[in-house]
Formats: C-alpha cells, sequence, structure tokens
C-alpha cells in the first residue's frame, strides 16, 4: 500500500515571492513588499527597522517577484505538463482590498485570481489556497498596528467571506495563515509587527497570535457555512527538535522547542490553549485580553487537517559550548554532526521528515499535508538555461522515501505533498533569486536583471515521473 489513489502531487509558491505586479490591477501596499534584498533585510523582517515605504537606497525583490501576475498561464502549462495534481499559493490580500478595510472588495484582483482557478481547472489541478502568507495591508500596519489590534479580525473575516463566496467550487482547499509560528520569530514579515521603543514584543506578539487564532477559527466556521465540501487546514513551519545528548536537561530543552511551535496547532486543532502555554505565559507576565465567546469560538471552529512546512529538523542543547548554530529558515539550531547541510547551511534530514510527520499525527490524529519542502541551491544553467540538478533530485527523493515509509509503515494519512518553490522564486529569507528551490528555471539574478525566461530542469522530467507512478518510481 503506497500513497492514496487521489494523492494530491504538486508545488507551492506565495504571492509575494513570485507575483510581483505590486501596484497594478488597483493592489494596495503590504508589509512583504517592503522586506528590501540585503543586510537591512533581517532587521526589518524582525520588526526592528522601521521600513513602511520604498526609499532609493534598497532593492525590493517582490515588486517584480518573477512576474506571475502577467505570465500565470504559461506557469500553470508548466505545472500541468509535470502532471500537478494540486498548486499551492496565496492570495494577496492588498489585491483584494488594497487598504484592507474597505467594505467593498476590488474587482480586478478578484478577477485576476479567478482566472488563475479557471486555469488550474482547465489541467485538473486543484488550488490549494492560503489565504495570507504572511502578507498584512500596509494602511492596516499604518492605521491599525496591524494584528496587535483585534479590529483585524474583522477586516480578515471580511476578506474570508468574500473569497468563500467568490470562489465556491473552484477552490476547496484552504490554508489560513502561513507558518503561523513565524509571528514569534520574524514579527514583521509573519504579522506586519514593528515595534516602538520600550514596548513589551512578548506581550503584543501573543496578544497579536490570539487574534489570528480568532480569525483562524471564524475563518473555518465560515468556509464550512459557505460550502460543506470546503477543506480548512492550519500550517507551521515543522521540524522535530532532538536533544543534543541523552542528558535530561537537553531532552527538556528539546520538548520545550517543540511545543513554542506546537502551541499554535494546539489551538487550532484541539480547540483550546494548551495548559504549558497558560504557564508559561503566566510565568512570563504575558496576559492575552480575551472577550467573552473567545474560548467557544476557537472550540468550536477546528481545522480539518494539519498542513506544514519542513526543511530539515532542529537541535537543542543546554551545554553553552555547543550553541554554535546553523542557519535555518528563521530558525537556528545546534549543529547535528550527522547530518550533511545545503549551501546555505540547512541540516539534510529526510528521516527527520518521517520523525516529524508521526509526531504531528500522533499528537493531532488528523490527516497531514505536506505544503513545502525542498532544497534551496545555487544552479549553474548551460547556454539553453539547463540545469543538471542531481542534488535536488537526490533531496526530493529522500524526502519522498521517508514520506512514503511514514504512510506505508507507521499508518500516517497523509493528504498530499507540494515541494517549495516549484518555479524559481524569490526567497523569502534572503531576498536573493539565486536560492533556488524550482524544477523550472527563471532567468533572474539578485539585482533583479534578466529575462524572466523559464526553462526547464532535470527535476522537471525527474518529477514528472514521480507524479505519475503516484510515488512508486523514484
Amino acid at each position: 500500500m503506497g500513497f492514496r489513489k487521489d494523492f494530491l502531487w504538486g508545488g507551492a509558491t506565495a504571492a509575494n515571492q513570485c507575483e510581483g505586479g505590486y501596484d497594478q490591477g488597483g493592489r494596495g501596499l503590504a508589509n512583504v513588499d517592503l522586506a528590501p534584498a540585503g543586510k537591512d533585510r533581517f532587521p526589518v523582517i524582525l520588526g526592528e527597522m522601521k521600513m513602511f515605504d520604498f526609499d532609493e537606497d534598497h532593492y525590493y525583490p517582490a515588486k517584480e517577484g518573477i512576474d506571475m501576475y502577467h505570465r500565470f498561464k504559461e506557469d500553470i502549462a508548466l505545472f500541468a505538463e509535470m502532471g500537478f495534481k494540486t498548486y499551492r499559493l496565496s492570495i494577496a490580500w492588498s489585491r483584494i482590498f488594497p487598504k484592507g478595510d474597505e467594505k467593498e472588495p476590488n474587482e480586478q484582483g478578484l478577477t485576476f485570481y479567478e482566472d488563475l482557478f479557471l486555469e488550474c481547472q482547465k489541467y485538473g489541478i486543484e488550488p490549494l489556497v492560503t489565504i495570507t502568507h504572511f502578507d498584512c495591508p500596509m494602511h492596516l500596519v499604518e492605521e491599525y498596528g496591524a494584528w496587535r489590534n483585534r479590529k483585524l479580525v474583522g477586516f480578515y473575516e471580511n476578506l474570508c467571506r468574500v473569497i468563500f463566496n467568490r470562489y465556491k467550487g473552484l477552490v476547496k482547499y484552504w490554508l489560513t495563515f502561513n507558518e503561523i509560528n513565524m509571528i514569534l520569530h520574524a514579527p514583521f514579515m509573519g504579522a506586519g509587527l514593528y515595534f516602538e521603543e520600550g514596548e513589551n514584543k512578548e506581550q503584543i506578539k501573543y496578544q497579536a497570535a490570539h487574534h489570528e487564532l480568532l480569525a483562524s477559527a471564524i475563518a473555518t466556521k465560515i468556509a464550512h457555512e459557505v460550502d460543506p465540501e470546503n477543506k480548512v487546514g492550519c500550517m507551521l513551519a515543522a521540524g522535530t527538535n532532538y536533544a543534543y545528548s541523552c542528558k535530561p536537561e537537553d531532552v527538556w530543552a528539546a520538548k520545550k522547542a517543540d511545543r513554542e511551535n506546537y502551541f499554535f496547532i494546539d489551538v487550532q486543532s484541539r480547540g483550546e490553549y494548551p495548559a504549558y502555554a497558560l504557564k508559561e505565559m503566566a510565568r512570563n507576565g504575558i496576559e492575552i485580553e480575551m472577550e467573552t465567546g473567545d474560548a467557544e469560538l476557537l472550540k468550536a471552529h477546528t481545522v480539518d487537517f494539519i498542513s506544514f512546512s519542513y526543511y530539515s529538523s532542529r537541535v537543542q542543547t543546554t551545554d553553552p559550548k555547543l550553541l554554535e548554530q546553523t542557519a535555518g529558515n528563521i530558525f537556528a539550531s545546534v549543529k547535528n554532526p550527522y547530518l550533511e547541510a545545503s549551501e546555505w547551511g540547512w541540516q539534510i534530514d529526510p528521516l527527520g521528515l518521517r520523525v516529524t510527520m508521526n509526531d504531528l499525527y500522533d499528537r493531532y490524529q488528523k490527516p497531514l499535508f505536506i505544503v513545502e519542502n525542498g532544497l534551496g541551491a545555487v544552479d549553474v544553467p548551460d547556454e539553453n538555461g539547463y540545469v543538471e540538478d542531481d542534488y535536488r533530485i537526490a533531496y526530493l527523493k529522500a524526502h519522498i522515501q521517508a514520506m512514503k515509509d511514514a504512510v506505508e509503515l507507521d499508518g500516517v494519512d497523509l493528504l498530499g505533498y507540494t515541494t517549495w518553490g516549484c518555479i524559481d522564486l524569490v526567497s523569502a529569507g534572503t531576498g536573493e533569486m539565486s536560492k533556488r528551490y524550482g524544477f523550472i528555471y527563471v532567468d533572474r539574478d539578485n539585482e533583479g536583471n534578466g529575462t524572466l525566461n523559464r526553462t526547464k530542469k532535470k527535476s522537471f522530467d525527474w518529477y514528472k515521473q514521480v507524479i505519475a507512478s503516484n510515488g512508486e518510481n523514484l
């Protein structure tokens, strides 16, 4: 018994990393547009450096991305050629509500996504739509302080009502917030949070998280009301934490690190704040303001499935001498001496994916969906734009095998698998184009030069055969 017959193979992108067209079709400015390439990127996405508009001194790669706004038909045709059953993409909130707090949506934005979904449907590709992949209209950041303000729950609800009704019958798989735990690690990128001098950052982050969790529950409620066929998932940046040694303190450090990430999903999947989180918040003097009915809402509208990104496992220790950190997806971790690493220092651990899947399935007993997994690497194309990316094939092959083991040998219920950046796009972490994940090479460099031409890499045909064989032919 391999993968289910209706297994959803595909790839994933995010609007702010590929769409471009930042000022077209009536779209408004969003937080994600304002993350510059270069050394100031991290201070901006962490909410420590104020950048509420473009300036002359920085390059902003999200402005144009890979121009999918104008080229989505070409790109979807390539995905269809690979045999995609699903395509995970995100909606740019400021395309539908340019400021975020309008009563009426922007028709041009609605039409753009409708055309995109119809294009997917033409090829039998099921859209998997992330409602918010870090996007927050800048008007909501400046006027309301972004998600720290409870009013955003209402604005998000308005967005959801509009898109669920408009795309009924076109989309049935939805994710409420991408990597919701990122609010703790990259608050401006994750949720539009910028901190003024002297503010209690932890208090603000957890209050904002409460608002997002409420919004997620409301979205789930509306989705099910509008169309009982709708399936709604949550999404976390996953990767099990290993103890560096069998020293009990290391084991405890790993457990605590896991819980920090599970906390959000515990609420979205089980419908209540876990005891350990309430204790931790109380110890740290964090008091979440809840209104009457909040607890009932969270309890009544839990998600249908758990989706997650997996790039690597992590390691925790209490030994100060061992705290040499690896690079990681915003999450630094202690180096694991047993693993190889990518060119960006991310440690490669296929078995860790199986471990993570089992941890999540044991914890929640809900179907899983791997919506991001892949290898960021420097690709060197030949004169025809062809890339022989055997390293990417090897990475994906090992991870798909681990995923298969979790399904066949461990009984994990898995709905589908979408590789991250199925077409080269702008890196969320570093803002580079040179950190490529795709099966399709896009002629674009870190400074924004290039033809934007699309060419198939070696991995394109490899993934095509994986899908055609439902994962049997790796």
